[in-house]
């Protein structure tokens, strides 16, 4: 792809952008809406978590099986099913009888939401060849997550407010079916030299390793440890299965190889820890603004517009400061915006004054800002451009275990604190254990920023992109020197 004009890659770019913003708009959108949902479906708690759980889980179960396909069958084809399930999800959510199926639709939609993101930044890492240019790419990208949160909760806001919980899935359509038709004409069909084999058993371990964690974790508080602790076992037997198995495989579908590297394995984990942070603050918030402030939907979106404007803002620094000095900083600004955020609410009970709410939604959102350019930048950089889907994927996956993990962690810590007593009584005590929870994820961020971006860090980078480039990838060909 290192042949097409400068103006068709960002035309590219723009396309991909747009099957971001529709996937990630989803979660954020979907937040404002919980208290009418839970109204109008009777819903307790759990199932409020299960509504975006069922979304984040699918999604960070298929995403690596996404990935490879793509690199194997074609990455446009892959883009443009992903499209089409995505939005033919979205149309089934919005006419969802009961909460049951709201849940089974969201799975839909997830299934078509897998093939997008990854596939969309491995399209992008094929398209900007060039370092500099790719992490300014990457910027953008990341400004669209910030766009999204920016315009979830308004939107969201006024279309629960004005029309119904029902509407904030329509908005999917125009925008799938835009991004549908300018693909199949714009976008360029690329696929990995060697493509990798599918892996249905390390596959399977990871759907059993996810989905019964999830189910473990939200389930605990109602169904009591008994219930629980045999899903937890059921994770624990998938975990230990894919450290055996997969190192055992010539193409595995999680190459822990990648591991061996410092910012890899770092950018792993700051996006679990950051993304579960996101999960759980847009929990807490929404419940709290409506159900215990008792704000309604739009005036719940308005009051989240200190955290998502910064997010907004910060992106495209964050970006540009990544392709300028490095993934270090902004690493070091998002950890330590989001540990204070967090302290600002475990310990001085921000929620209680408009002040420190608003303190503590800019310092989380300034963190959250900063913090997803680093991370897709470190997942991909070093990496053969040959594994730059996988790595792409690896990446996204981590993001969306971390919200379904933030949901279901601070979700259940909120309802076995509040049992069976009213939101609006107990929901600042309830709540404490729940910021603990994200305060520890900032400082995770903050530490691992620290720890994985420096010399040592680059140089296992250095020998782990060794070990995985083919012989044939190593010589030096010349798609380098045709670069656009």
């Amino acid at each position: 792809m290192h042949d097409l004009s400068h103006r068709r890659r960002l035309l590219v770019l723009a396309i991909c952008c747009m099957s971001l913003l529709i996937v990630s708009l989803d979660n954020t959108v979907l937040n404002v809406a919980l208290p009418a949902l839970q109204r109008d479906l009777h819903a307790d708690t759990s199932g409020l978590q299960w509504t975006i759980d069922a979304y984040t889980l699918v999604l960070a179960s298929l995403l690596m099986l996404a990935g490879s396909t793509a690199d194997r069958i074609g990455r446009r084809k892959v883009f443009m099913a992903g499209l089409v399930i995505f939005s033919a999800g979205s149309l089934l959510c919005s006419v969802a009888p009961s909460l049951q199926l709201l849940v089974v639709f969201r799975m839909v939609q997830a299934v078509g939401g897998s093939m997008l993101n990854p596939v969309a930044m491995s399209i992008i890492t094929n398209t900007f060849t060039d370092a500099r240019e790719r992490a300014r790419a990457i910027g953008v990208w990341g400004a669209v997550v910030g766009i999204s949160m920016a315009a979830g909760p308004l939107v969201g806001g006024l279309l629960v407010q004005s029309v119904s919980w029902r509407s904030i899935f329509w908005i999917n359509l125009p925008v799938g079916l835009a991004a549908l038709l300018l693909t199949l004409r714009f976008v360029p069909e690329s696929r990995a030299p060697k493509a990798r084999r599918p892996d249905p058993v390390g596959q399977l371990l990871v759907i059993a390793l996810f989905g019964s964690l999830t189910y473990a974790i939200i389930e605990a508080p109602d169904a009591g440890p008994g219930t629980s602790a045999p899903f937890a076992a059921i994770a624990l037997a998938a975990l230990l299965g894919l450290l055996w198995y997969e190192p055992r495989r010539a193409e595995p579908l999680v190459d822990l190889h990648f591991f061996r590297s410092a910012p890899f394995s770092g950018a792993t984990v700051i996006a679990v820890s950051a993304f579960a942070a996101l999960g759980g603050f847009l929990f807490l918030s929404t419940l709290y603004l409506q159900n215990v402030r008792g704000l309604d939907a739009l005036h719940a979106g308005l009051w989240m517009l200190p955290m998502a404007a910064p997010t907004f803002l910060c992106a495209p620094l964050s970006g540009r400061l990544v392709g300028s000095r490095g993934p270090r900083l902004p690493l070091l600004v998002a950890g330590t915006a989001m540990t204070v955020s967090g302290v600002l609410f475990a310990v001085f009970e921000a929620e209680t004054s408009n002040t420190t709410l608003v303190i503590g939604y800019v310092l989380f959102g300034i963190g959250f800002g900063f913090v997803n350019a680093p991370i897709t930048n470190t997942a991909v950089s070093g990496m053969p451009r040959t594994q730059a889907g996988v790595a792409a994927a690896v990446a996204s996956t981590s993001r969306q275990l971390g919200q379904t993990l933030g949901v279901a962690v601070v979700g259940a810590v909120l309802a076995s604190g509040i049992g069976s007593s009213s939101y609006r009584h107990m929901f600042v005590p309830a709540a404490r254990p729940g910021w603990w929870i994200l305060t520890a994820c900032g400082l995770a961020v903050l530490v691992l920023g620290l720890l994985t971006t420096g010399r040592w860090a680059r140089r296992t980078a250095e020998r782990t992109a060794a070990r995985l480039r083919p012989a044939e990838v190593r010589r030096p060909v010349s798609a380098s020197s045709h670069r656009a």
